[in-house]
């Protein structure tokens, strides 16, 4: 698995056709094909390109709602 360093995975924010990578509790997910991340905001809420995890705390969903592509680790 790869690893990405913060300043890395800002890279990929879902823009321009990049593809949509958000971390959580280290993990690093690739949500590209989701619909709920087009072009790489969530609900207006989120952005990928980002760690999620503190942000994950006050969220209406839990962890598993994160069933996507596992592409590396944060570090």
């Amino acid at each position: 698995m790869k690893e990405f360093t913060i300043e890395e995975l800002k890279q990929y924010d879902g823009s321009s056709g990049k593809p949509a990578y958000v971390a959580f509790m280290g993990v690093v997910y690739d949500l590209t094909e989701s619909a709920m991340w087009g072009g790489g905001d969530h609900e207006g809420m989120h952005s990928a390109g980002m760690d999620l995890t503190e942000a994950h705390e006050g969220a209406p969903h839990d962890e598993h709602v994160l069933d996507f592509p596992e592409v590396g680790k944060l570090v």
